[in-house]
């Protein structure tokens, strides 16, 4: 596979998952507002902080308003991680690769972007907050489902599934991180109704409260870091994404499992390996903000080494 195609088809999954995974970060915050008690206010500059944009933010917008948060992180095209700007870089990926993709999957995504781009022009997400959310997600599940159902599972398979995953790995960790280092006012809180429902919060955003409730019976801080960032079943976990980017690598490779042969292999492996033997309560009595802090830098790294491995001339 050209190096070129293999990219496209890696971006355009990762700009996909990121538009989703937006409207995710967007979503703790509405849950809090459905959820809190009355005169309990949602914070909105902490989602710029954990996606990274403060300093974009700051210069072109005065405050960190409801109006001006969801404005930028959902139709600002100066800001390349909106949800409007990576559905448009994953649009122009998959029409480079035409020939490579589905026409279903072309067909989805490109309406896909018009719709949100029409909701930009008419204001549809500040009007009508929920169910735009909502239908964003819902059409990165349907892209994915056209994906796999009329993908070939061969090397644009894997390339696919290594963006997707790669990407959620790393959103799942500042979705956890939002809640933990940002959204908590004060270790007083910790235990409290109102932790409970903040936690809660986090769950349904990484649409894993249902998931979680079948296998706990009650919210707790360390259960829930355990699930979403240790288990090996969850889809959303960053154990899950990690273990299954690096099944990824090799396949595309054909490096035996337990051996590397490149720097992604590596990377990808010496993070699994972590991952797998790590428990919740040694990582919350180490600092939970710090271990994802660390873990974002080396999903970072990895995503590089896939690159200079895979994509660089």
């Amino acid at each position: 596979m050209l190096s070129r195609v293999a990219q496209s088809l890696y971006w355009m999954a990762r700009d996909i998952e990121r538009a989703e995974n937006v409207a995710r970060f967007i979503d703790v915050n509405l849950q809090l507002l459905l959820d809190l008690p009355t005169g309990g206010a949602a914070q909105w500059e902490p989602l710029i902080f954990t996606t990274g944009d403060l300093d974009l933010f700051r210069q072109r917008y005065e405050s960190p308003t409801r109006e001006n948060v969801v404005s930028f992180l959902t139709f600002d095209a100066a800001n390349p991680n909106s949800i409007l700007s990576c559905l448009a870089a994953a649009r122009d990926n998959a029409r480079s690769i035409r020939e490579v993709i589905s026409s279903d999957m072309w067909e989805h995504l490109n309406e896909f972007y018009h719709r949100v781009n029409t909701a930009c022009a008419q204001g549809g997400a500040l009007e009508s907050p929920y169910p735009f959310f909502d239908s964003v997600k819902k059409g990165s599940y349907l892209f994915d489902g056209i994906t796999l159902a009329t993908l070939s599972h061969g090397e644009s398979w894997y390339f696919y599934l290594l963006g997707r995953l790669v990407e959620r790995a790393d959103k799942t960790s500042r979705l956890l991180d939002f809640k933990y280092f940002v959204l908590l006012p004060s270790v007083r809180d910790v235990g409290t109704p109102f932790d409970d429902i903040q936690w809660a919060a986090v769950l349904r955003s990484a649409s894993g409260f249902e998931m979680y409730r079948k296998r706990h019976a009650e919210i707790a801080p360390n259960r829930i870091i355990d699930f979403l960032m240790l288990d090996t079943d969850f889809p959303r976990s960053i154990h899950y994404c990690v273990a299954n980017s690096d099944q990824s690598v090799h396949a595309i490779t054909g490096t035996p499992r337990g051996m590397f042969r490149n720097s992604a292999e590596r990377k990808l492996g010496q993070l699994r390996g972590d991952l797998a033997y790590s428990q919740a309560d040694e990582i919350i009595s180490r600092g939970l903000h710090e271990y994802l802090d660390r873990l974002q830098r080396e999903l970072n790294s990895a995503g590089d080494a896939i690159s200079e491995t895979f994509f660089a001339l």
